[in-house]
């Protein structure tokens, strides 16, 4: 087992302040390992950056294709999404078109909106979180969705259901592993555990499928497109997520998770990157990953969403920048 490496420094002046310790692993669509920092075989719970795996079901089941469900509801079904009303307007739409009632049938829990406006109109509205406005919700609703095409029962979040049973399958098969467990998700559902490198081996084979492949590769091509063409679904103004794949014009699609996991789908070179910070600093993860990208030639190093992710600056309260992130020089002198 490998020793986690310091993958990004904080500096403050003269002196690095903070250090981030992690993995990271390049994956290629051929089952070749690319590049590794760290533990490449470190089990981890990817949390949201799987959103991509646990929506196969939706697509390979046909549901998505009975119910009429657009690229734009596919992309929100693999969302961490902030909140606003671009984001929750369409899952109110899209429940009510399953015949349910959000409140009655989501079973990810309610969660006060990252975007400003949204919260700002609750609290001064005073008015409680619903939860539409869930990260999650989105996902949820493709489990609803699925959960209709199935004729199965409304808890759709239990380990035994059929639609988790369909995602515990679809997200085996394409790690390649064999999951040694689960933890329950901030929204309720399993998140199931698996190596990075498997993660990675996922990925890769989302960059890998075209539309000509079987049932899951199409599934696999459909999500990746959905997201990159939908990049505000995805996350939200100001997010990451959101602010690299529209800086690559949807030639990648990215996706973080919770506790520091952020994954890249990168289809014109047929690979797939898995990153897991080991202190879950989600500065570190963004900073990591896009580092990756940059040296796969997929994102300029000067690119000003680059610089943001990788080098700040870091400023005070009065605007005057005091320090600035520092990626490890084993990520920064690595390329393809």
């Amino acid at each position: 087992m490998r020793e986690a490496e310091i993958l990004l420094e904080v500096w403050r002046g003269p002196l690095a302040e903070s250090q981030h310790r992690g993995h990271a692993v390049v994956w290629d669509a051929d089952g070749e390992t690319v590049a590794a920092w760290g533990d490449p075989d470190k089990v981890i719970l990817p949390r949201s950056s799987c959103k991509m795996l646990q929506a196969l079901p939706l697509i390979e089941s046909g549901a998505a294709d009975a119910h009429g469900l657009t690229e734009a509801q596919l992309a929100l079904s693999c969302a961490s999404h902030n909140g606003a009303a671009v984001h929750t307007d369409m899952v109110t739409d899209w429940i009510g078109s399953l015949g349910l009632d959000p409140e009655a049938a989501l079973r990810c829990g309610p969660q006060m909106p990252d975007d400003r406006p949204a919260r700002e109109g609750l609290i001064k509205t005073d008015s409680s979180p619903c939860q539409i406005h869930n990260n999650c919700s989105g996902k949820h609703s493709g489990f609803l969705t699925l959960t209709k095409h199935l004729g199965a029962g409304p808890d759709y979040v239990e380990i035994g259901h059929p639609v988790q049973r369909a995602v515990r399958d679809a997200f085996e098969d394409a790690t390649g592993e064999t999951s040694p467990g689960y933890g329950i998700d901030g929204c309720s559902a399993p998140n199931f555990a698996c190596s990075l490198s498997g993660l990675a081996r996922a990925m890769a084979r989302f960059a890998g499928a075209g539309e000509g492949g079987d049932k899951r590769e199409q599934a696999m091509h459909r999500l990746t497109r959905a997201m990159a063409a939908h990049p505000v679904l995805v996350a939200g103004e100001g997010r990451a997520c959101t602010n690299l794949m529209r800086a690559m014009n949807g030639r990648v699609t990215v996706k973080t998770g919770a506790e520091a996991v952020f994954i890249a789908i990168v289809p014109e070179k047929r690979m797939g990157v898995a990153v897991k910070i080991e202190d879950g600093a989600t500065r570190a993860s963004e900073a990591t990953i896009t580092q990756i990208l940059v040296g796969m030639g997929v994102l300029a190093a000067d690119d000003p969403v680059a610089l943001k992710y990788t080098h700040g600056p870091i400023t005070n309260r009065r605007g005057i920048e005091v320090g600035a992130y520092k990626p490890a020089e084993t990520l920064t002198s690595w390329t393809l």
